[in-house]
């Protein structure tokens, strides 16, 4: 049932205002981004700040597009899609099932590193196997206001871990403002692509406009209170992966220290902080650590399984308030169900590297097709016209096209060389 979040005059609850942007701002950020922004204050101290915020305006952007298309018109991004050509279902139809393969495993993986990192009696794979049936249970009735709530909750933790890190390493703010000047530094253009592009998700910014229908914001009355999410939800974001930056920066960079580039990179950094300020601090960050893991596996559970119910009831052509197509219906579970357990088999037997080449290629590519396919739907009549793109939108929805393009072009190169790679040492 959808949570409508009124009072008895109709107007909205000021406690409920925010809520769908923090699902899809949480579940965006997760480990691995929070790893890659950590490795940037290590590599180039605070030169990359400016591309941090500028991912972070890219991202409110594209979920507002998102948000806005599905208030102004009362449809799905799907249906949108569908609606600029057969090509949109071709694509997304095999990214959404190979993508849910692979990210199954991986958010599995990445919750139960920092489980078993504090408990280490328990294999790290029974701990992804636990944590990924855990989220099956929180998500399987397709309860809104559950996975908002626990959402919250998750957030809560990684403010005050990830916030608390940067707090403590006593930063220099002198420093930090020099970081707002835009400099691409020497050899530094692909990850200062990747820090401002890569940054808060990718499938699931689409995601957002199924999740307001399930918060009950469903038409154009509610455009203001959906900005108003959208923006202070990616303004939390973009204070996470500043204080990461901050963290990289202060206590590896000017240490000079250097930590793994994968999940195990907030392994090492809890390493450095329990050294530097005490097992304890350490111990909390590894539970900030499976908060932000944890958080993007529920949020994906919930909110892709959304989407699959979507794509499938509109393939095959039933009503929109089909029972099959909404929250907790069987099109919808039977995407939770894909998620949680085939991809056990790559948590126990290892991920295939042609699975994993190609997750790679279409997973970079995801950006640039919403990015232009928002344009597609917020420039012509399919959007009512006091609702279509202002050219400030589409200079900024252009220029994220641009770079997700480059970006999913030198993906598509390090995918070649990789199978090129694997094939000569087979």
């Amino acid at each position: 049932m959808a949570d409508t979040s009124t009072g008895s005059t109709g107007t909205p609850r000021r406690w409920s205002i925010i809520g769908p942007g923090i699902v899809v701002a949480a579940t965006g950020v997760g480990a691995g981004d929070l790893v890659a922004t950590l490795v940037a204050g290590s590599n180039y101290n605070y030169i990359l700040l400016w591309a941090v915020i500028a991912g972070t305006i890219f991202k409110i952007v594209l979920v507002e597009g998102a948000g806005r298309y599905s208030l102004a018109t009362g449809k799905t991004i799907f249906v949108g899609w569908r609606s600029l050509g057969r090509w949109t279902t071709w694509y997304f139809g095999p990214y959404i099932v190979l993508w849910g393969f692979v990210y199954g495993a991986t958010a599995m993986l990445s919750s139960a590193l920092p489980l078993a990192s504090m408990m280490p009696a328990v294999p790290l794979q029974v701990w992804a196997v636990l944590t990924g049936l855990i989220g099956f249970a929180l998500v399987w009735w397709g309860k809104y206001s559950v996975v908002e709530k626990v959402m919250a909750v998750l957030v809560g933790i990684m403010f005050v871990t990830v916030v608390g890190a940067a707090i403590m390493t006593l930063p220099n703010l002198l420093d930090i403002l020099s970081g707002l000047v835009p400099i691409i530094p020497e050899g530094g253009l692909i990850t200062t692509l990747a820090l401002a592009g890569g940054v808060g998700g990718t499938i699931t910014l689409a995601a957002y406009g199924y999740w307001l229908r399930e918060k009950g914001w469903s038409d154009a009355s509610w455009m203001r209170v959906m900005r108003l999410d959208n923006a202070v939800a990616y303004v939390i974001t973009g204070i996470f992966v500043i204080a990461m930056l901050i963290v990289g920066a202060e206590l590896l960079y000017s240490a000079n220290l250097a930590i793994s580039t994968g999940d195990e990179g907030l392994l090492d950094l809890s390493n450095v902080l329990a050294e530097r300020y005490g097992a304890v601090f350490g111990m909390v960050f590894l539970v900030g650590f499976w908060a932000s893991s944890f958080s993007s596996l529920i949020g994906v559970w919930n909110g892709v399984s959304l989407m699959f119910a979507d794509f499938l009831g509109t393939l095959r052509k039933l009503e929109p308030a089909d029972s099959r197509m909404r929250a907790g219906g069987s099109y919808y579970r039977a995407y939770v169900l894909w998620l949680t357990f085939p991809p056990m088999i790559l948590v126990f037997l290892g991920r295939p590297i042609e699975v994993i080449l190609a997750y790679g290629v279409l997973g970079s590519l995801f950006m640039p097709f919403l990015a232009l396919t928002l344009l597609g739907l917020l420039n012509t009549d399919r959007t009512p016209r006091e609702w279509r793109n202002r050219w400030y939108t589409n200079a900024l929805l252009g220029l994220c096209a641009l770079v997700f393009v480059v970006l999913g072009g030198n993906e598509l190169v390090k995918a070649i060389t990789g199978y090129v790679t694997a094939l000569q040492g087979g």
